[in-house]
């Protein structure tokens, strides 16, 4: 596991018209002074010693406001930073599997900030999260946002994610994923080759970024701990050729956790996945892997002139994912179960008092139906929440490996991250 420490040349200039971003929209930049982290600091506490119900509340606002005061932001205790990102994720109005938000197991490693102790840990959360095919849902926290400094960040948009390699670097046919090949070429630029073969599935490394700014890590990703099931269907023999294989991980390694008007840029997140994020999206879409059409070839469907072969195709893709998976002894859910998870989800919360904030869009997504409790019913949004889990304008623009000014998603000057909501990825872990 040895890292390549890259200094990145520098570049005055900032993001913008940055496209890919999972809410559809982007932040616009603001500024969070010390009053605003004291006032979301105090809600945060007014919230967690409520539901834990503990007393010495007024006693810790003090120290709270008096730390604020002196350093612009505030250390919170494990017990807190653990109820935070759990309630973030209870917040998460895209994710369906929010039901286990109580179950979130939370890594405390605040202490740790560069590239090299970042690298190690997050091997370590692999190996946690995946079990051996058990999935848990596992968050690390790594060192908060600084007032004063950039913060700590993984570029990737998540931990296990294949490039997408162009047949030439202006563009053209890409082997692997094509949502992909912007970071693939930002990583080759910054000194990576990949296997000396190859293939539609080679495991990106990973980039991170110290808080001096200057010397981003570029680590390749230990083939041990990258759990793979490679996908097969229970009747059509033909399938196994088709040579699809997934990551049994869903790891969302560039939102921002925010607990208490205190940001933490480096929490990467993981769950489990439900079928329909890897069959009708991952495999299905044509910006992606475009399956469908291979699969629709295998079942002899007469694409021309039947109106449903892209759903057939899919029912037949959505089945081999789920018994690939089922097979190899890792977790996965498909999304009937999750609607009905979610709708007592949302009975216990108006139960509790809280608001249910939910996307129908994504909460529904295909293949869902009608029948599916889900289906039925809509959700306010809410805007940006503390505690959640946002996407900024920087973190995007990285993880796309693109810049439409020079080329360079290692932007020295970069704007001041004023946090969106967005939940891509893990939405049942």
């Amino acid at each position: 596991m040895n890292g390549t420490a890259v200094t990145t040349p520098s570049w005055p200039g900032t993001l913008a018209n940055v496209a890919g971003c999972p809410a559809g929209q982007l932040a616009s930049p603001t500024t969070t002074g010390a009053d605003a982290v004291a006032t979301a600091g105090e809600a945060f506490l007014r919230r967690y010693f409520t539901e834990a119900g503990l007393s010495g509340l007024e006693q810790r606002l003090v120290q709270m406001r008096r730390e604020v005061a002196e350093t612009g932001t505030w250390w919170q205790t494990t017990d807190e930073l653990t109820f935070g990102a759990r309630v973030a994720w209870r917040n998460a109005e895209r994710c369906i599997g929010r039901a286990r938000w109580s179950t979130l197991a939370v890594r405390d490693l605040r202490e740790l900030s560069t590239p090299v102790q970042i690298r190690d840990e997050l091997v370590r959360h692999l190996d946690l999260s995946t079990n051996g095919g058990a999935i848990r849902s596992v968050i690390s926290v790594f060192a908060p946002d600084a007032p004063t400094t950039p913060p700590v960040r993984i570029w990737n948009a998540q931990l296990i994610r294949y490039a997408g390699w162009t047949e030439s670097p202006g563009g053209g046919a890409v082997t692997g994923d094509p949502d992909q090949a912007p970071f693939t070429d930002l990583v080759q630029h910054l000194g990576w080759h990949g296997p000396p073969i190859r293939t539609a599935f080679d495991v990106l490394p990973w980039v991170i970024q110290s808080s001096d700014h200057t010397t981003p890590g570029l680590f390749p990703v230990p083939a041990e701990s990258v759990l793979e099931v490679d996908l097969h269907h229970p009747e059509h023999r033909w399938f196994a050729r088709l040579g699809l294989r997934w990551p049994a991980l869903p790891a969302i390694s560039n939102l921002t956790l925010q607990v208490g008007g205190v940001s933490y840029s480096c929490a990467p997140f993981s769950g489990h996945y439900m079928a329909s994020e890897i069959a009708a999206r991952n495999l299905a879409d044509q910006h992606r892997y475009d399956q469908l059409p291979a699969v629709a070839r295998g079942l002899r469907l007469d694409t021309r002139h039947d109106a449903l072969w892209r759903d057939k195709s899919l029912i037949v893709l959505h089945d081999a994912v789920l018994h690939s998976f089922r097979a190899a002894g890792v977790r996965i859910s498909d999304h009937h179960r999750e609607s009905r998870g979610f709708s007592q989800f949302a009975a216990r919360e108006e139960a509790a008092g809280r608001p249910v904030f939910g996307d129908w869009t994504w909460l529904n997504s295909y293949p869902m139906t009608p029948q599916d409790p889900s289906w039925g019913r809509y959700y306010t949004m809410p805007g940006p929440q503390d505690p959640g889990l946002h996407l900024s304008t920087m973190a995007a623009a990285l993880a796309r490996g693109t810049n439409p000014a020079a080329r360079l998603p290692w932007a020295v000057t970069e704007p001041p991250d004023s946090p969106q909501p967005t939940h891509e990825g893990p939405r049942q872990p």
